[in-house]
C-alpha cells in the first residue's frame, strides 16, 4: 500500500536509541493509544537491533498478543523504575495466547526473537531512555 513506509506500517513513529544494560536498540516509540494498539502489526521484517518501545501513562499489569503480527518477537516488560521484570518469546499471528506481565509495569520493549537472551539480559537489567520519553503519570 502506498505511503505505508519501509516496514509496511501506516504509522510514522519517532525513533530513538534505548539501552538495556549496555546493549543499544533502535526503537520506534509507541506512546499513544493508537500506536500502542497497532504495535508491530503487519511488519514483514525487523532490523537486527531494531524494535519498539511501548510507553504507558501509568503503571499496570500488561498483556500483549500477536494478532496480525507476522514475525516472531521477544517482549520485555519493565517497571516504572525501568528494571526488567519479564521476558517472553512470542510466536507470530497468535490470537489465543496472551503474554502477561507478572508485576505492574510501565514499559514494554519488543525486539527480534531471543534478543534479550542472546545478550544475557535478565531480571533487573536496566532500561535507559531519553528523559523526554519517560512515562509520567
Amino acid at each position: 500500500m502506498a505511503g505505508w513506509g519501509e516496514y509496511n506500517s501506516p504509522l510514522y513513529l519517532e525513533k530513538t536509541t534505548i539501552y538495556i544494560g549496555e546493549h543499544a536498540l533502535l526503537v520506534e516509540v509507541a506512546n499513544t493509544d493508537e500506536s500502542r494498539q497497532r504495535g508491530l502489526m503487519f511488519r514483514k521484517k525487523l532490523g537486527e537491533n531494531e524494535g519498539m518501545i511501548f510507553i504507558f501513562p501509568n503503571e499496570d499489569y500488561l498483556s500483549f498478543w500477536m494478532k496480525n503480527t507476522l514475525i516472531p518477537l521477544s517482549i520485555g516488560y519493565f517497571s516504572k523504575d525501568k528494571k526488567l521484570i519479564d521476558v517472553y518469546e512470542m510466536a507470530p499471528n497468535q490470537t489465543q495466547v496472551l503474554y502477561h506481565s507478572t508485576q505492574k509495569v510501565m514499559y514494554a520493549v519488543e525486539a527480534n526473537p531471543r534478543w534479550f537472551a542472546k545478550r544475557g539480559l535478565g531480571k533487573n537489567s536496566v532500561l535507559k531512555i531519553e528523559s523526554r520519553f519517560i512515562a509520567r503519570p
